[in-house]
């Protein structure tokens, strides 16, 4: 048992002590649900088998504070949440200690006694706590009236359907701008207009607008709009139906390429957006019928056509289809006549509003991730001044650049993969007019709200190239970042790229001299140098 530090207890006995009696408890919930409220974090996820720790004022009525954890997590779980009861709880309430704790499970009441002994607070135990029954009596019928993900009647079919458009693939030749209508005049529908998300390798699903308005506004507000919140607005308000791709093991997939997964290793998000519903992530009957035509069409119309797409063409194709309605259906024939084109016009008024024309001219920023290799190891380092020589003559490829020579060495990206992958990259930069700029910019997925540090190569050509994505949070490069920004202020912006061999060898994630084939120096800018904002994850594959 860990006690409280001196220095904790001393602030908590700064707080005033109110003639109050509080419940704490800690029980398991037994479904997926969100625990919302303005007593807690706004879309706490409670996962499945989840405990829910909850510490209730009782003689005011109201939730202190409560937090969600796994069930093999510890007691101190009930101290951290007791503790922000008292200092910042999630009510108008004012920070306090209570005068006397009571608790229905005898070990928790143990545990709270060792660790808090020094606050002057009488701690009991009591079998029943009406309060927190009441609240949790709450919290199940919630889970339990919460409707499911998917209508049962629909859900084989839909996950069928998911899968194989997960096999197909659409990303790899349609991109975002190249929009495909699906006609399908049914269930108060007329017409879904399909945006493909993928070929960028961050997310991956398909968005079904049901009006181009709704389309055309999105994308002018993603392109007015530069911070979070007023992207999180624009993506709200959104009128679309939508199937996303998530790894069935998010753990196993971290840092990897999604892509590389195969249909059973993924699992589909089916939902809903609407500027006045906003994100629902589960669908009603007439929406999962929609959605299983929608699906059937675009999969038909794929596989008829997808070698017109290849080497970015989009021509005008139409076709029709007459797919069998599913018989949980109401109110339909028994096929439904889907006609399905795409829109070249369209396509190219979305480049010229994102400021792009047909062959890639300059403008929004368009950012591509075919340059480095899948599974390659990234690290940023530091090549020591008197080794630069002797890099720069024993590389097979060098550019050169001239290099003010301060602080500790040469700041550099090191990627390192297998032999033949690294003289591949090294000719595309090469081809690609060279490397021009490393540049670091954040980045931000409106799906999860996560924020990243995206690592971006500038090549010659103009383009720009996506090589890392790491976590804003992760301790690891948030140092190494800081080092890099240290590193290019004193060479007053100079850096460079290393390419080594020997991902799968001994020298993995620590190439050697020999293993290093190609230097090229070069200049590290900031994002305003380069007219970039905050890059938005799925927008920036919806431009």
């Amino acid at each position: 048992m860990t006690p409280l530090n001196r220095s904790t207890c001393r602030r908590l006995q700064l707080l005033p002590q109110i003639p109050s009696v509080w419940e704490g408890d800690r029980r398991p919930l037994t479904a997926d649900t969100q625990v919302e409220g303005d007593w807690v974090d706004v879309g706490a996820t409670v996962p499945p088998n989840g405990d829910c720790i909850l510490w209730v004022d009782g003689s005011m009525g109201m939730v202190r504070a409560m937090d969600v954890v796994s069930p093999e997590t510890g007691p101190e779980a009930v101290v951290r949440t007791l503790l922000r009861a008292m200092e910042h709880p999630h009510n108008p309430g004012t920070p306090a200690r209570p005068q006397k704790i009571v608790v229905r499970d005898r070990e928790i009441l143990f545990f709270l006694r060792g660790v808090l002994q020094d606050l002057d607070i009488v701690m009991d135990y009591v079998p029943d706590l009406p309060l927190i029954d009441e609240i949790f009596r709450g919290l199940q019928d919630a889970i339990s009236a919460r409707p499911p993900h998917l209508p049962p009647q629909f859900a084989k079919q839909l996950e069928e359907k998911a899968q194989a458009i997960w096999q197909l693939a659409p990303w790899e030749v349609l991109a975002d701008h190249q929009i495909v209508a699906i006609e399908i005049n049914q269930w108060d529908i007329g017409t879904l207009y399909a945006s493909v998300m993928g070929m960028l390798g961050m997310e991956y699903g398909i968005l079904f607008y049901r009006s181009l308005e709704s389309l055309r506004r999105f994308r002018q507000r993603v392109l007015a709009n530069d911070s979070f919140d007023q992207m999180e607005e624009a993506f709200l308000g959104q009128d679309c139906l939508f199937i996303t791709f998530e790894s069935a093991e998010d753990e196993s997939s971290e840092g990897s390429n999604l892509a590389t997964l195969s249909a059973s290793e993924v699992e589909p998000v089916f939902g809903n957006l609407h500027p006045l519903e906003g994100l629902r992530s589960f669908l009603y009957e007439e929406e999962a019928a929609v959605l299983l035509i929608a699906l059937e069409a675009l999969q038909r119309f794929m596989r008829q056509h997808r070698q017109k797409f290849e080497n970015d063409q989009f021509p005008a194709i139409n076709s029709r289809y007459r797919i069998p309605a599913p018989e949980e259906a109401k109110s339909v024939s028994t096929q439904v006549s889907v006609k399905v084109f795409t829109l070249p016009d369209l396509a190219a008024e979305l480049l010229e509003m994102a400021g792009v024309d047909e062959e890639g001219g300059p403008g929004f920023p368009m950012v591509r991730d075919d340059l480095v290799p899948e599974n390659s190891f990234l690290s940023l380092g530091v090549v020591p001044w008197e080794m630069l020589d002797f890099l720069r003559a024993g590389a097979e490829y060098h550019q050169s650049q001239e290099v003010t020579a301060a602080g500790d060495g040469l700041p550099v990206v090191m990627i390192q993969t297998s032999r033949p992958k690294a003289k591949a990259l090294i000719e595309d930069l090469k081809d690609a007019g060279g490397l021009q700029a490393i540049c670091f910019n954040p980045g931000e997925d409106p799906f999860g709200g996560d924020r990243y540090d995206l690592g971006l190569f500038q090549t010659g050509n103009g383009e720009l190239h996506l090589f890392g994505e790491f976590g804003e949070a992760d301790p690891v490069h948030v140092a190494a970042r800081k080092k890099w920004d240290q590193r290019c202020k004193k060479t007053k912006g100079c850096c460079g790229l290393i390419i080594a061999r020997g991902l799968t060898g001994a020298n993995r994630g620590n190439p050697q001299f020999r293993d290093m084939m190609a230097l090229f120096e070069t200049r590290s800018l900031s994002p305003k140098e380069l007219g970039l904002g905050t890059l938005q994850l799925a927008a920036v594959e919806w431009m």
